[in-house]
């Protein structure tokens, strides 16, 4: 079969993004299509990666779907099955994007461990099984690359989501840590840290609450909220040729955030606000 670009199959690289339907994930999958890639999208809203796929075969590229929780054996392993049979037997790019902050309590000392449990699930466990399952592939093939999807919370602190910044703080190391192991086999390791995205999980207007948009230049370096191709602008670069000597970083997509600003308790003593200049 042949992709958008004119390359087969066989000679196309071969993508997984898991949590590829919508927001980072969904911008992802559709860059990797639109450079050629066969996409394996896996979203736990099947209806939502469907619509992803019809439009990335509708703009020529070539994407598959599985439908599924990819924390779950089950679906871990009906992901790399897909990807080797539509890939014939090659996985070149896993792209681990799911992650969420909820469910979540209002401080630490209100969090359940049942909730401890799915931020495990939700941000470091699938990260584990995932690339654990896809890594032989590679290594086998002595090719590929990894692109883990961390937090800037992971190197700052986070009130009121302290389970989740410890776990997202895991998933920096572990992409450090693999990258050394497994650089003696030609397979990278990297991740983005992501700041104030402008998705469906996290709207600007909920950002917002009501706040002035005339304050963002004053949180934001750059002056914005980071749009869905932002981040994925830089998980393409991390997962081309043109990354080829770089293994072992978190690279902040942040607009600035991480370098300029903290949290800060509120005046009102009502919580805290990575937003400065307001009550």
């Amino acid at each position: 079969m042949m992709t958008a670009s004119g390359e087969s199959r066989a000679s196309s690289r071969v993508s997984v993004v898991t949590g590829g339907a919508l927001g980072i994930g969904g911008a992802v999958s559709r860059r990797l299509a639109g450079r050629g890639d066969l996409v394996v999208l896996a979203d736990i809203d099947a209806e939502a990666a469907e619509r992803t796929r019809l439009d990335i075969e509708a703009a020529g590229g070539s994407c598959v779907v599985v439908a599924g929780d990819v924390s779950d054996d089950d679906v871990v392993k009906r992901v790399l099955d897909t990807a080797l049979e539509a890939g014939d037997g090659r996985v070149d790019v896993l792209v681990n994007n799911v992650g969420d902050f909820r469910p979540a309590s209002k401080t630490f000392l209100h969090s359940r461990p049942d909730q401890w449990q799915r931020l495990y699930e939700l941000n470091l466990l699938h990260v584990f099984k995932m690339s654990h399952a896809v890594l032989p592939v590679m290594v086998e093939r002595r090719s590929g690359c990894v692109v883990n999807n961390s937090t800037v919370e992971a190197f700052r602190g986070i009130p009121g989501h302290a389970v989740y910044s410890a776990y997202n703080a895991g998933v920096s190391a572990f992409t450090k840590s693999l990258a050394v192991e497994v650089g003696q086999y030609g397979v990278r390791v990297n991740a983005i840290a992501p700041d104030l995205a402008d998705t469906e999980q996290t709207p600007a207007s909920a950002m917002l609450r009501g706040r002035d948009p005339e304050l963002i230049p004053l949180w934001i370096p750059l002056g914005r909220y980071g749009e869905p191709d932002d981040y994925a602008a830089v998980v393409d670069f991390l997962a081309s040729d043109e990354a080829r000597f770089v293994t072992g970083h978190t690279i902040p997509v942040d607009g600035g955030t991480l370098a300029a600003s903290g949290w800060y308790g509120r005046k009102d003593r009502k919580g805290w606000t990575n937003m400065p200049n307001e009550p």
